[in-house]
């Protein structure tokens, strides 16, 4: 049994309640049981957390590196800011998959583009809290591959 961590960035703790239009209607908790059930189906667990602060965000990814088999994180504005997150990600050594609620292609222009995607083992976005289901099977198979 391996441990993934999935991690949040900014505002997702106001998910089910801010812009429902683009990010859905299931609150972080209702993510946090799907994701839960999807590591069990490959025999793991996760360690779900959410934060708004990018270096609390950095310092989970470092403690992956000997805790975890995998991160699975959405990095929310992150993604689009954060040259830390992409060091961490290099830096640490395991298989981490990026995921998104809403697809950042069809959005903003300043949201194409990613710091996280290159150093990524791979990207799912615009299939709502599936993509995390997605991300968990996806990283599952790289685990045992």
């Amino acid at each position: 049994m391996a441990t993934v961590y999935v991690l949040n960035g900014p505002n997702l703790n106001l998910l089910g309640s801010r812009e429902t239009a683009v990010y859905g209607s299931l609150t972080l908790g209702d993510i946090e049981k799907l994701c839960a059930a999807a590591a069990k189906k490959h025999g793991h667990v996760i360690d779900f957390r959410q934060t708004n602060h990018e270096g609390e965000l950095v310092d989970w990814l470092h403690e992956a590196r000997d805790k975890a088999a995998g991160v699975v994180i959405n990095p929310g504005a992150y993604t689009h800011t954060s040259i830390a997150l992409q060091d961490a990600i290099r830096a640490i050594g395991i298989p981490v998959v990026e995921v998104h609620l809403s697809n950042i292609f069809a959005r903003e222009e300043f949201r194409h583009h990613s710091y996280v995607s290159p150093v990524a083992r791979g990207v799912l976005c615009g299939f709502g809290a599936k993509g995390y289901e997605l991300a968990i099977d996806g990283l599952a198979s790289a685990l045992t591959a």
